[in-house]
């Protein structure tokens, strides 16, 4: 099978098109034929060398989210079945590079996936695990007391959107910020004010949590009140919000009864998400120049 490679840290150019040996499902495990695969800003870190945990050395396939048809079932595996349609997420971090989905082929833990409802494509199903189980697990994080005003950073975003949209359903007032020209994709997401990218935060209402996705760091902690909660997606130790406000960084942990909700609640329209391109898993660096150069309404998902 062919894999896109992280050669060396780097930019775009580093990732190579090249031939590794077909996967072999171990016990628990299942070989999943990728038809398609999400690109998140984090493959794009990893990419640079940039890791939350200890280093991966290269070369690695990068890749968290996809959704292909199971081709072959380890031991011990009794669903899904050769054949199924599923979309599920690598725990790359723990995998330490050894999996990723931009391949042809991928071997996942069974529990990592869940089945593609009818009526749900594979492309935007594959948008869906890592984004939508972060921004749930973060929300879940900063303990939200009923009503709570929540500020979201990144709104027009992968993550950000789910939380948008999962805050405001579960009762909260949502400020979100949003990127140029999303304005109205992230009012329909349900955030009671949209705020454009360069507004200076500190002169805002202070609000009592934050879920900083993008993330700004100290400009956004300034607008939480005294007392309040951040959430943020990647680590930061530059500022120390003080004024009693807990700030916490995490990482993902898996959960496929809840990626089974998310999942059926995207293919009934419950949750929104959005693609804004596809391109051929062999154009990868051109994938990763896209989304460095921003601008995109959605996401780019990789296709064979």
């Amino acid at each position: 099978m062919h894999v896109i490679e992280v050669s060396a840290a780097g930019g775009p150019d580093v990732l190579r098109w090249v031939e590794r040996p077909d996967p072999v499902a171990g016990p628990g495990q299942v070989v999943v034929r990728v038809a398609a695969a999400n690109v998140n800003p984090t493959d794009l870190g990893v990419r640079r060398g940039r890791f939350p945990r200890e280093p991966v050395e290269p070369p690695f396939v990068p890749g968290w989210d996809f959704a292909g048809e199971v081709t072959a079932t380890g031991e011990g595996v009794s669903a899904p079945a050769v054949g199924a349609l599923v979309v599920g997420m690598i725990h790359w971090y723990d995998m330490q590079g050894a999996a990723g989905a931009y391949a042809e082929q991928i071997v996942a833990d069974a529990d990592w996936l869940v089945p593609l409802p009818h009526g749900l494509d594979e492309v935007t199903a594959a948008t869906i695990p890592l984004n939508a189980l972060t921004a749930d697990q973060g929300i879940e994080l900063l303990e939200l007391a009923p009503s709570s005003t929540l500020l979201v950073t990144g709104a027009s975003g992968g993550v950000g959107s789910f939380v948008a949209q999962l805050a405001a359903q579960a009762g909260h007032r949502v400020i979100a910020v949003a990127g140029r020209d999303d304005e109205s994709w992230v009012a329909g997401l349900g955030a009671s004010e949209v705020l454009p990218r360069d507004v200076d935060l500190s002169s805002i209402a202070q609000v009592d949590a934050l879920f900083d996705a993008v993330p700004i760091g100290a400009d956004a902690a300034r607008a939480v009140r005294d007392g309040g909660a951040i959430v943020t997606v990647r680590r930061s130790d530059e500022f120390d919000p003080g004024r009693g406000v807990r700030k916490q960084w995490f990482l993902i942990h898996p959960d496929r009864e809840r990626l089974r909700e998310l999942v059926d609640d995207v293919a009934e329209r419950r949750l929104l998400t959005r693609v804004a391109r596809t391109i051929p898993l062999a154009e990868a660096a051109e994938a990763h120049r896209l989304v460095e150069a921003g601008g995109l309404h959605g996401k780019i998902v990789l296709v064979p």
